[in-house]
């Protein structure tokens, strides 16, 4: 039975990348030893991590303002490293708070001056993106998050920003084209739609840094990957090498304007049934529905068992909701298959023709 994997994260990867991970494992490059054991230094390793952060520029349209960077730690490690880097000593910050990963963000960047949360959604338990509100022009930088994982909400356009943007595109990066040149710092986590759980990129642009008249640790002044070309330390090979062959193959598929019409044609398909059927609700607000992960309910939990065994038995899996929403969420990334979502929507028309 072909597995249909809705997975949040680690997200789904095409098989071509399971199959070139695999047999380097094995024996990488044909010279005998596994991607597993060797030095991060090797030639052909540093290969991987130059090629990976070529591509990212690449895919994305980076400009030369910028600079791209891996490190570990994924987004939450990235929360501190965007406050050591940008918000000076008796500064402040602007942020806006739509889900669980922008309270963490705020949470750490208050260890480092004044935050002010300029827009928030938590009085509808996060299912919309605030609008309307204005950023400040006395605040050292913006920090919003773009897609709410586990919310399932997504900032359609970002605002016009008087101070240095920084958003937090852990589930949606490389889903859409944006324009890099109006953010100052793009953070994210890889496992959510660029490779492998271990690490994290973060595109900078260069002259906001060495500003801030903090001590900051080396391993969290992006100054340092920069000048190390994200090579400062020892690095998750076999992580960037998922990274690469996930960016290789995305190349190969047309790149992110190709990807983004896919992703917009799956999204469709499953809102389109999520409204069309009367056994489901969706829980996030219309107009800011993620194309990424989309969230709704069973209007009655008494036929849940019924509805998830017709599930596992079409192979759909990964499908269940956070725990702070419930219901279900089915997570689209950019390796998911229209396919895919196309057989969720056949069993949810089954199990309404069956209970409804």
């Amino acid at each position: 039975m072909k597995i249909h994997n809705f997975s949040a994260g680690p997200c789904i990867l095409p098989q071509v990348v399971f199959d070139k991970m695999a047999q380097a494992c094995l024996d990488f490059n044909n010279s005998g030893t596994s991607i597993l054991e060797i030095s991060h230094r090797r030639k052909d390793a540093v290969e991987v991590i130059d090629t990976a952060r070529a591509l990212v520029k690449e895919l994305m349209n980076v400009p030369e303002t910028h600079d791209v960077v891996f490190m570990q730690g994924g987004a939450s490690l990235q929360f501190p490293t965007v406050a050591y880097n940008l918000l000076k000593e008796g500064g402040k910050a602007a942020y806006t708070q739509t889900g669980k990963w922008a309270e963490n963000a705020i949470k750490e960047a208050k260890r480092f001056g004044e935050i002010e949360v300029i827009a928030s959604s938590k009085d509808q338990n996060y299912n919309y993106i605030p609008k309307g509100y204005t950023v400040p022009s006395d605040v050292d930088y913006f920090h919003c998050t773009s897609n709410n994982t586990i919310f399932g909400t997504q900032m359609k356009e970002f605002p016009n920003s008087p101070v240095p943007m920084v958003c937090d595109m852990s589930s949606d990066i490389l889903s859409r084209t944006i324009d890099v040149s109006k953010f100052g710092v793009i953070y994210a986590g890889a496992q959510k739609n660029m490779g492998p759980a271990g690490s994290a990129v973060a595109i900078v642009q260069k002259d906001l840094l060495g500003k801030t008249e903090r001590n900051i640790p080396d391993y969290l002044n992006y100054e340092t990957h920069i000048k190390k070309e994200s090579s400062f330390n020892t690095w998750p090979v076999i992580a960037i090498y998922g990274v690469m062959l996930n960016l290789q193959w995305l190349k190969e598929q047309g790149g992110v304007e190709a990807i983004a019409k896919i992703n917009t044609a799956k999204a469709d398909a499953i809102y389109a049934e999520i409204d069309r059927n009367g056994l489901f609700t969706g829980t996030a607000s219309t107009e800011d529905r993620s194309q990424m992960n989309a969230t709704f309910v069973l209007n009655n939990e008494d036929f849940k068992a019924d509805f998830d065994a017709m599930l596992k038995e079409a192979g759909v899996v990964s499908l269940a909701g956070h725990r702070d929403v419930g219901g279900y969420r089915a997570s689209m990334y950019n390796a998911l298959p229209l396919e895919s979502v196309q057989v969720l929507v056949e069993v949810m028309k089954q199990f309404e023709q069956k209970f409804g």
